[in-house]
């Protein structure tokens, strides 16, 4: 049995990450396991032949994003690291690219939506309007709409507002099927986020964050924890054929797999981790020789692939559009994300086969695919977002209320909130939550441990 630690954190993804900081700028002795051999998690990129591949993660907003703009800020990451996309969000519908989805011009372009949907997307605005205040992020289970899906909302409207709006963009952005995910989560994320026209990206990748953080902690990549067993007042991981001890574990992974890690959670913990399914999420990178758009209109940032118009894609990602440095120049990179639906059956194909169906299906919104293809990588992420769920809405209240004990947890799915501001947000309140328990010290000590980044 190796030394102890303070506080263990299995998991280098933005919750682990940003919880770890925070624990050691209050002097405690901090570990970060990661069993990939790279920080980041579902924010992680990679760098090939001068392309920037996000994996995951996509963009970021300067509104609803107040935790993560708080911590770019404390370790140095200056704005115009974060350049604005200029590009828009398009949707397809009838031959041709639509702009202006989730932007205010939208009523005017249309994007997508017929002219009485139009009129009901207007009627949809006004309601945010009215019930604004009742609508929060960090407690998106006493807002209204707690009991219904995306789906069940939409019937208020014209079917065009499901079918050309809330489906795709919930698709392609959170991996849901509307008929399952809640939409108390959905309207709260639309609201605190606004408009997309002031979406942005990390110049260098969206890992710029993670791996910034992870310089200053000491993180073991390529070291993954197969147990955790609390032992009272403190707790004891099984790290390969090493047991580690620590006064108290941060388990910042995916629900299931925090439940797999840590089988003895007591009742109320152990409830909601089951009831926090999670959707998988696929992605296949096509590396261009030369940029490609749709054929009509401004070239876009998204070209949402709405599941009444295709049943394969969901959405085709401009990566080249998104920042000019994610691409050499003269080439382009696109991401092709697959339907919701369709997604778990292609996690197990082999790569070539992935590739060959959405590259198939892309075509028919870009011709020149097939010709400016040079080479493709596929991601898997088998929990890739969590789902949401009324069920899991249901139970969150009291998981929030549980007792501080020496193993806790942090990620998007403790808020809910499928996106990297629900893990940085989790991330923080765990930290606050360990070190209520351990009643450390909150100042900087004055001699600071060093730190360091080890692969196994």
């Amino acid at each position: 049995m190796s030394g102890d630690l303070d506080v263990a954190v299995v998991g280098a993804g933005m919750a682990g990450l940003a919880a770890a900081t925070e624990l050691t700028r209050a002097g405690l002795d901090v570990r970060v396991y990661e069993a990939a051999g790279h920080v980041g998690g579902r924010t992680a990129s990679v760098r090939v032949d001068g392309y920037t591949i996000d994996t995951g993660a996509e963009q970021l907003s300067p509104r609803g994003y107040r935790a993560t703009w708080e911590l770019l800020s404390r370790v140095g990451i200056e704005d115009h690291e974060i350049p604005l996309i200029s590009s828009p969000i398009s949707m397809w519908r009838d031959g041709r690219a639509h702009p202006g989805v989730a932007e205010p011009r939208g009523l005017l372009t249309g994007a997508g939506l017929s002219p009485l949907a139009r009129v009901d997307l207007a009627r949809f605005q006004m309601w945010l309007a009215r019930r604004r205040g009742e609508f929060d992020t960090d407690d998106p289970q006493r807002t209204p709409l707690a009991d219904s899906t995306v789906a069940d909302f939409a019937r208020r409207y014209h079917p065009d507002v499901h079918d050309y709006l809330l489906q795709p963009v919930a698709g392609t952005f959170f991996g849901w099927d509307t008929g399952r995910s809640s939409a108390a989560v959905m309207v709260s994320l639309l609201l605190a986020v606004g408009d997309a026209s002031n979406w942005r990206t990390y110049r260098g990748g969206m890992d710029t964050l993670a791996r910034r953080l992870a310089t200053g902690l000491d993180v073991r990549t390529g070291q993954e924890v197969h147990q955790v067993v609390s032992t009272g007042s403190a707790a004891r991981l099984h790290v390969g054929e090493e047991v580690v001890t620590a006064r108290a574990v941060l388990l910042c992974v995916p629900a299931p797999v925090a439940a797999r890690l840590h089988p003895g959670a007591p009742e109320a913990e152990a409830d909601f981790l089951r009831a926090c399914t999670f959707t998988p999420a696929l992605k296949v990178s096509c590396l261009l020789d030369r940029p490609l758009a749709p054929e009509h209109g401004a070239p876009p940032y998204v070209l949402l692939t709405p599941e009444a118009e295709d049943a394969a894609l969901s959405a085709i990602l401009f990566d080249h559009q998104k920042h000019p440095d994610r691409a050499p120049p003269g080439t382009g990179l696109l991401t092709l994300m697959p339907n919701a639906r369709t997604t778990a059956g292609l996690l197990e194909l082999p790569d070539e086969e992935v590739v060959a169906r959405l590259t198939g299906a892309a075509a028919r919104y870009l011709p020149g695919l097939p010709a400016a293809n040079r080479r493709n990588f596929v991601h898997r992420h088998p929990h890739g977002l969590p789902e949401a769920t009324p069920q899991a809405l249901g139970l969150r209240s009291r998981f929030m209320a549980r007792r501080l004990r020496p193993v806790d947890y942090a990620g998007d799915w403790v808020m809910l909130r499928p996106a990297s501001e629900g893990a940085v947000r989790a991330g923080a309140l765990a930290a606050s939550r360990v070190l209520s328990r351990l009643r450390a010290p909150l100042s900087i000590p004055t001699q600071a441990r060093s730190r360091r980044v080890e692969t196994a």
